[in-house]
């Protein structure tokens, strides 16, 4: 009855997506007009190709933004080793996420756009590149995309598995959950970040046979390589910071540049030769910061203008993509944003934790909430965890005061973070190999 349901409710979802295709089209020319689209290959969002298929059994990677497809490197490359024979296609949603995952890819995977899911789009997509077996990343979890794989025959894994308290409010409702559970059927195999996600999964009626554990792709933390300008920029900064003290603040949403600003005038009191890094999560927002700063007559420099940190800099701004995880090993500490602000989510903290910084986060964490208990059960002080900006100020005046205390964080940090790195990959491949790449692949 269920199934039924659901299968009813998708021929409604696909009616309406072929409806509304003209007006997501307009949307997707105006989002190209605005920059978040390659401006030359964002046909590949309508699912047209822009690469010649090769032959031979395709196994196809999706993540949506930049964090989800960092984590997919590792493990497709473990595919690429464990099974040479397979060509491997990698999709990702946005901009930025092409902008520096392209780079990071071994050079035989085929990087392309991922299709709206638009009955058209989706179609054209699969049936050009005839995939055996999708992978997706944590919560991309689309109709159009799942049954119109599974009516073809296509095998299906959820790694990371993810689903946002809203979401799971949403999917459970009772119009909803027939399609979500309907969808959830058609995989073969799912593993959650957390029990707590499991659970989730389970009340959302995936079946508990096909969901296994195998940890958090994101502790994985991999070096993807740097060419040598690249190497010599950071250099170039680190030999800027050598005789300053120093915090980093990455991967900041619009809104938390005042909290951090603010605790930067405080923390400057004591500490007048203090340097504040701002990693904004988008570019033009640490551009626009650099502006308002400069405007108020304060020294700051920007990193995409080839600006250099002098006598009179307190504050660094980075707007520049692809860089985090080399800077994190510049600085001390690190606070790790998206986290300060109602509805936020947080960021992936076990970069800087690989980095050996000493790591702080915000209340507003989501389902990163699982990583940062993960860190703190392993040792209670590679994480702190403050709830705004006068908990942050003497959090951070707390570590620059001593540099035992400081050493004794970034060790703890670090060491967490490869005890729980320790498996991951091949555990996932493990799972992935005998639950789905075996009886597709052969």
């Amino acid at each position: 009855m269920a199934a039924t349901k659901g299968k009813l409710i998708y021929k409604v979802y696909r009616a309406l997506s072929y409806g509304l295709s003209p007006l997501l089209y307009l949307h997707l020319r105006w989002r190209v007009l605005r920059g978040l689209e390659h401006p030359f290959r964002w046909p590949e969002r309508l699912g047209r190709p822009s690469h010649a298929r090769p032959p031979g059994p395709l196994l196809w990677f999706h993540a949506v933004s930049l964090g989800e497809g960092l984590a997919t490197i590792p493990i497709i490359k473990q595919c690429i080793q464990r099974r040479p024979d397979l060509v491997v296609l990698m999709t990702t949603t946005t901009y930025s996420a092409f902008q520096v995952v392209k780079n990071c890819l071994p050079t035989d995977v085929i990087y392309q756009f991922a299709p709206l899911d638009t009955a058209a789009a989706i179609d054209t997509f699969i049936e050009y590149w005839k995939p055996k077996v999708i992978i997706l990343m944590e919560s991309e979890l689309w109709p159009n995309l799942i049954l119109g794989a599974s009516q073809r025959g296509i095998a299906m894994a959820l790694l990371n598995a993810r689903m946002s308290a809203m979401s799971f409010n949403r999917w459970s409702i009772p119009v909803f959950l027939p399609l979500i559970s309907f969808m959830l059927s058609k995989f073969s195999l799912i593993l959650p970040l957390s029990n707590l996600q499991a659970i989730r999964f389970q009340l959302l009626q995936a079946s508990p046979l096909v969901i296994s554990f195998a940890g958090d792709l994101k502790f994985a933390v991999e070096d993807v390589g740097m060419s040598k300008e690249e190497i010599k920029k950071v250099e170039d900064l680190r030999s800027q910071l050598a005789h300053r003290q120093a915090w980093m603040a990455s991967s900041i949403h619009r809104g938390e540049e005042e909290v951090i600003l603010q605790v930067h005038r405080m923390l400057l009191e004591a500490h007048p030769n203090l340097v504040t890094v701002i990693v904004p999560r988008h570019p033009q927002h640490g551009k626009e910061i650099a502006l308002e700063m400069k405007k108020e007559g304060q020294n700051v420099a920007l990193r995409s203008q080839g600006e250099n940190i002098t006598s009179g800099t307190n504050v660094y701004i980075v707007d520049t993509l692809g860089e985090l995880r080399y800077l994190y090993g510049i600085t001390s500490i690190a606070v790790v944003g998206g986290s300060f602000l109602p509805g936020l989510a947080g960021h992936n903290i076990s970069e800087a934790a690989a980095a050996g910084c000493a790591v702080l986060t915000g209340p507003h964490i989501g389902h990163f909430s699982s990583m940062v208990a993960k860190l703190q059960q392993f040792n209670p002080m590679s994480v702190l965890q403050v709830h705004g900006k006068v908990d942050l100020e003497e959090a951070i005046k707390y570590l620059l005061k001593d540099d035992k205390v400081l050493e004794a964080h970034r060790m703890a940090a670090k060491q967490a973070q490869q005890a729980l790195a320790s498996g991951i990959i091949v555990g996932t491949w493990n799972s992935l190999n005998s639950n789905v790449l075996r009886s597709a692949f052969g």
